[in-house]
């Protein structure tokens, strides 16, 4: 059943981008392109029942940031995340992710924490790391929040649908002082001080035609960016075109906008710790596997750093590799001379170990560097870490003025 759902959301976003076509794929863009507006109003009046009150949003006494984004995917948010985070722990916060665990497999009996007993334990949320280190497998962590607490030393990473329930067990278990709320621009129950939404360069604002979901990528329409309080225009090959900043700040006049690229560091062994630099790969002959939003994007990468792609199996994103898969694939690339394999980050979190580990396997290590707006994220930072003496049931009240939710 996995697989059926697994291929049915495949053929989905070839629709969905155009990559399919014939009767049975026009006739479906004409189905998506009618739920669409239903979406659209099912946004509106989510959005409105948050403005006006009648659905509350909770606040934990703490500051709570959030990184986001319009889109479904691909603007590469956990590095992001994974910056800020690390920026804010060195300069002294004490930091906790919530992320929700996007296909992450429910924990076979509750984690121990404390002196909690059983029923208490069962209403925790899930502990990927406590800031000591990482505590689940990426299965039941999921692999982006696996992936942020391997990398991120004393900082906090917790698990939960319910976010308000995950955070409160980061403020009052692990003492956070600073919530950074992972893909959290649509997650309106908990309240949010800073919206850092990310654009990216190649695809602002999805689909060419900007639809909404289903027939586009846009979670929201495009005008609901004005409640950002910072932009970030991500995987930008240079200066971002005046045209892309004008649409930008149309929508939003008075947020900073910064601009980043996601850049190359090393090769890292999947199944080893020996890290290569990227030098490793021109001319090497390269087999790619992902699973991943944009895997064009990887792929375009692996080619711009001087390897030779000779193939690239594609799954959908978040796919639990199996095995089977694994090892079939490995045993193509023994057929086809390939000289190394290469993965995302991301992916490697989830890769099997191949029965036979006849060619080289190693993940591309991504890394944000902000290339245009340095001011503007040094201000940011400084605005969180900044000592307060105000309430943040005050800071809540001038946000929803100046930055108020709705469409």
């Amino acid at each position: 059943m996995g697989q059926v759902a697994e291929d049915v959301e495949k053929w989905a976003a070839d629709v969905i981008f155009g990559r399919v076509r014939g009767l049975g794929a026009a006739l479906t863009r004409v189905l998506f392109r009618g739920l669409s507006h239903v979406y659209g109003w099912i946004v509106r009046v989510r959005l409105k029942a948050y403005r006006q009150q009648w659905k509350e949003q909770i606040q934990l006494g703490t500051m709570v940031i959030s990184v986001g984004n319009l889109t479904v995917g691909g603007t590469g948010k956990t590095p992001v995340v994974e910056l800020l985070a690390r920026t804010l722990h060195k300069r002294g916060r004490r930091v906790a992710i919530l992320s929700r665990g996007y296909k992450s497999r429910k924990l076979d009996e509750p984690q121990q924490w404390g002196d909690l007993g059983p029923t208490e334990c069962e209403a925790l949320p899930k502990i990927v790391s406590d800031g000591s280190g990482v505590q689940l497998e990426s299965i039941y962590a999921g692999d982006e929040p696996y992936m942020l607490a391997k990398n991120l030393e004393g900082v906090g990473v917790v698990v939960d649908k319910d976010r308000v329930n995950g955070g409160r067990f980061a403020v009052r278990e692990l003492e956070a002082d600073t919530l950074v709320l992972d893909d959290g621009l649509q997650y309106l129950a908990l309240d949010h001080e800073y919206d850092l939404v990310l654009v990216d360069q190649n695809a602002p604002f999805g689909t060419q035609d900007g639809a909404l979901l289903p027939r586009g990528t846009l979670r929201e329409p495009a005008r609901n960016l004005c409640r950002a309080s910072h932009i970030m225009i991500t995987k930008c090959q240079g200066p971002t075109d005046e045209g892309l900043l004008s649409h930008l700040r149309s929508y939003n006049p008075t947020a900073e906008i910064m601009q980043a690229t996601h850049a190359p560091q090393y090769l890292e062994q999947v199944f080893g710790v020996e890290r290569r630099p990227l030098e490793h790969l021109q001319d090497k002959y390269v087999a790619a596997i992902s699973g991943i939003a944009v895997p064009e994007s990887f792929e375009n990468l692996l080619q711009t750093l001087g390897a030779q792609v000779e193939f690239h199996r594609t799954f959908t994103d978040h796919h639990p590799f199996t095995q089977r898969e694994i090892d079939r694939f490995m045993t193509r690339c023994i057929e086809r001379d390939i000289e190394l394999i290469v993965t995302t980050e991301k992916d490697a979190v989830r890769f099997p170990h191949p029965r036979e580990l006849d060619v080289d396997i190693c993940f591309l290590r991504i890394e944000v560097e902000i290339i245009e707006g340095e001011g503007a994220w040094d201000r940011f930072i400084e605005h969180i870490v900044e000592p307060r003496e105000r309430k943040a049931s005050d800071w809540a009240e001038d946000r929803l003025i100046m930055n108020p939710i709705g469409s």
